[in-house]
């Protein structure tokens, strides 16, 4: 009754021995192990207990939350026993989304994880001798062939070629790779081998900050190595570089400016001129791409990234990347460049501590064999910057006619996707978005409730709209998107 003494209501709950003893509970201790039916009791307890001392539950609701308290346990152990990492269905736009775990792996890739993950597998082990092997030939020899091979799609290749760069073409097909766990340890790795105790030479104008505050300024300091700044935010010239070098110099690094662009008075040397300075010095030149692009996204529709061929054949000696970001693999970090620089960074103690297990080398295994297929729609990072925005269009007006609540207002619009991963930040590319409006619900409100379906569905809001984008969304979830929608408006 209303007025119950707090200490009253109290005494009237169980302890934990006794919930354990209800025969419910005790059905659910035999079938999910005592130990977590324990738990979840003691949770929910807690939970009452709490709830009669702030005064939001008196005598007739706590009756009616011991009734229940079974449920209440199951709910809590439904609750601490599921995944906490979850499929979610991306419908931002944003094809390579940090947050929402970056480039989605090939199907091939999953099955090559599968297949070799509950099983023994050959990691390090050469079949054919009986001999001890190393692990990053998995990748090694498929990235050689992709790195050599002629008529690979490489922007500018052929004037690199015509302007006298044989040596880079001989290092590109000579190039060799090691695969550590992301691409902040493959910078980290490289500069501690290459430099450690020496300067290296970087521009003012790429001490980049990305997300989870990586800087590369603090990145060298862990490496050991000196940092040496040269030119100025916006203009910085081969001059500089050659100035700033002495006794105590041992490498030029170049970064990609992943997530902003400088424009109006600006000067960058170009790669081929800082690897003519820095092998007329004896030095080698190490580019940080970040993104790591095997192919020339020009013809996806993506401007300003180089890839991976062009810097090796431009002159880089060693070029550092990620493996889900552009790659369109499993997060990784590769090193490719010179064989006898690269075997050095495998002989670094740093490598044994930085290196990947054998599912990750499994995902880049059958990554790169479509691209040596050139199958390039096996790679769903790619094959997302390919589609077209009439292509995307029929899908949202399809999805459009299935929507048929009241209480939902659809309109179909123009839009933009972006690349994300801190990849071509000033590359767009059109799409048509579903915008959506509710009459019951705010924005903000219908997105909560998106995020609370079955399989989460993260959305933009803009301007007091839901914004779709069903770049991101896979064909296969457009029905799972619809329900979510009908779901939610009601």
């Amino acid at each position: 009754m209303k007025g119950t003494p707090k200490s009253e209501l109290f005494r009237e709950l169980p302890s934990v021995d006794e919930t354990l003893r209800l025969p419910a509970v005790a059905a659910l201790a035999a079938e999910l192990g005592s130990v977590a039916v324990t738990d979840a009791a003691r949770e929910v307890l807690n939970r009452l207990r709490a709830e009669i001392a702030s005064g939001l539950l008196d005598a007739g609701g706590l009756q009616l939350s011991l009734g229940g308290i079974t449920g209440a346990i199951h709910g809590q152990l439904r609750q601490g026993l599921a995944h906490s990492l979850r499929a979610v269905i991306n419908a931002t736009g944003v094809i390579l989304h940090t947050n929402l775990g970056r480039s989605p792996l090939a199907t091939a890739a999953i099955d090559h994880i599968r297949e070799t993950a509950g099983e023994y597998s050959n990691l390090e082990f050469e079949i054919e001798s009986g001999a001890r092997g190393k692990r990053d030939v998995h990748v090694d020899r498929l990235l050689r062939r992709l790195l050599s091979e002629p008529g690979r799609n490489c922007r500018g290749s052929a004037a690199l070629r015509a302007s006298g760069t044989a040596e880079a073409a001989v290092s590109a097909s000579a190039a060799s790779t090691i695969v550590v766990n992301n691409n902040a340890a493959a910078v980290l790795l490289a500069l501690n081998t290459l430099a450690e105790g020496f300067e290296v030479i970087v521009s003012r104008g790429e001490l980049v900050e990305i997300g989870g505050s990586f800087r590369i300024p603090d990145v060298m300091a862990k490496s050991s190595v000196i940092l040496r700044e040269v030119g100025a935010t916006n203009r910085t010239r081969v001059a500089d570089y050659e100035d700033a070098i002495n006794e105590r110099t041992r490498l030029l690094l170049r970064v990609h400016r992943s997530n902003f662009e400088i424009s109006g008075f600006t000067e960058q040397p170009s790669v081929a001129d800082l690897g003519d300075l820095a092998h007329k010095h004896g030095l080698s030149l190490m580019e940080d791409l970040g993104s790591g692009a095997l192919v020339d996204l020009e013809s996806f529709g993506v401007q300003g990234e180089t890839n991976v061929l062009d810097s090796l054949r431009a002159g880089v000696d060693v070029v550092t990347y990620s493996g889900d970001k552009l790659f369109g693999g499993p997060q990784a970090g590769l090193i490719s460049g010179r064989a006898e620089l690269v075997g050095r960074m495998r002989s670094n103690s740093l490598f044994r501590a930085l290196r990947v297990d054998k599912l990750t080398y499994a995902a880049m295994e059958a990554t790169l064999l479509a691209y040596v297929k050139r199958d390039y729609d096996a790679i769903p990072a790619l094959r997302m910057m390919q589609l077209t925005k009439q292509e995307i269009g029929a899908r949202a007006e399809t999805l459009a006619a299935h929507l048929g609540s009241p209480n939902l207002q659809v309109e179909i619009i123009d839009g933009e996707s972006v690349i994300g991963g801190g990849a071509a930040p000033s590359s767009v590319l059109p799409t048509r978005l579903l915008a959506l409006t509710c009459s019951n619900l705010s924005a903000d409100e219908l997105a909560a409730r998106l995020r609370g379906s079955e399989t989460p569905i993260v959305a933009r809001v803009e301007a007091g709209r839901v914004l779709l984008d069903l770049r991101t969304v896979f064909p296969k979830q457009d029905d799972a998107v619809a329900a979510a929608l009908m779901m939610s408006a009601r």
